[in-house]
Formats: C-alpha cells, structure tokens, sequence
C-alpha cells in the first residue's frame, strides 16, 4: 500500500471526535459545507482533500499545519519519519536540501527573519509564518524554508542557501551546510566503489570450508 496512504490512516485512527471536529473547523475554506457533512472521519476528510489535490505526498504542508493546530506532538513524529524516508528515496539534490534545512534549524535562531527576507520572502509571508507557529523557532525556520523551496520549485538549490547565509554573515552556518555537501558527496561515491569491489569478488571462485 502507498505510505502516504497508510500514514494518512495512522492519523485518522488516532483522531478523537473533538480533534475531528476542529480539522473540520479548520478546512471550512478549502472543502465546500456539503462535503464536510458527510465526513465522518479522518480518512473521510483526508480523502477530500487528496481529491482536491489540496494534499499529497509531495506536499505535505496542510497536513503538518493541522496536527500543528492540533498540538499533536505524537503525530508531527509520524510525518517526520514519513517525509525522512521519502527524503532518503529522492535524488541527491533533494536529500542535500534537507540536509541543509536541517543544519539551518538548529544554528540559524532568531536570524531566520534576516535569512528569509534574504531568499526573497514578502513581510507578509514572514508574519503569517509566526502566527502559523507561535512560540515554535524551529518550525519557523523550517517553514520558511519550506516557502521559499515551494516557490522557487525547480529552482530550489544548496548553493542559493549558502549564498544568503554568507550574505546574512552567517558564514559559520553557511560553512557547516558546505562541510554537509561535501561529505555526503563523498558517501555518494563511496557505495559505488564497494559495489564493484562485491561484484568483481563475485567473480572469484568460492572459498573451501576449512
């Protein structure tokens, strides 16, 4: 079964009839009054908004902002591992973004204002991620990468983010997500030398027990 599927009924089947109800609250300007009636529950609603292509697995961001609302720490986890493996299937450009993102959530702070308005986000896009998640730095940070990747799309690389680190003077920040390309540059390439080392060995005449 698709996992995004299997993580969206992980979900539902966690839901209390009130949180249920809040969801529904919360979606009342993406799914029409008559729709939300019949929904009876989490996969009921979720199915609607993969319908509307309001949700799925590529955009996962009116999903985290719900279980935001819903102050559901335990199923913020779930979609951490669910967006971490799909991460560690998606090419090497993609995995270095994440990597990067990461890095920048734990050292950027309080600069991330300086850092977004740097990568081209509107004041406006700034205070509405404060709202979005009050009292929470680290998702701040995150989602505001989370924009600029979303509209920069293609566009999106590690090198645009170092720029603007080094443009903020976050240049120790900037050197640690640098290091990170590196290396992983490096384990990139080291997977492949193995496998000639397996595949040459293969080859070779199989050892006697003793």
């Amino acid at each position: 079964m698709d996992p995004f599927l299997v993580l969206l009924h992980s979900v539902s089947a966690s839901l209390s009839n009130g949180e249920l109800m809040e969801l529904k609250f919360l979606c009342q300007g993406r799914v029409s009054k008559r729709k939300l009636e019949r929904v009876q529950s989490g996969v009921d609603l979720f199915t609607v908004l993969l319908e509307q292509n309001e949700l799925d697995a590529q955009h996962t961001e009116l999903l985290r902002e719900l279980l935001t609302s819903l102050r559901r720490q335990d199923l913020l986890r779930r979609l951490d591992d669910f967006e971490a493996d799909a991460v560690s299937q998606a090419p090497p450009e993609e995995q270095d973004l994440h990597v990067a993102f990461d890095i920048i959530c734990d050292h950027v702070g309080k600069d991330w204002r300086r850092l977004a308005r740097q990568l081209k986000l509107s004041d406006s896009k700034i205070d509405a991620i404060e709202v979005k998640y009050p009292r929470n730095l680290t998702e701040q940070v995150r989602e505001s990468l989370r924009v600029w990747k979303s509209s920069q799309r293609e566009a999106a690389v590690v090198s645009q983010l170092v720029e603007a680190l080094r443009a903020c003077r976050l240049n120790l920040v900037a050197d640690h997500v640098e290091e990170a390309q590196q290396a992983r540059g490096l384990q990139s390439a080291s997977p492949s030398s193995s496998a000639s080392l397996v595949s040459w060995g293969s080859d070779a005449p199989a050892s006697r027990a003793c």
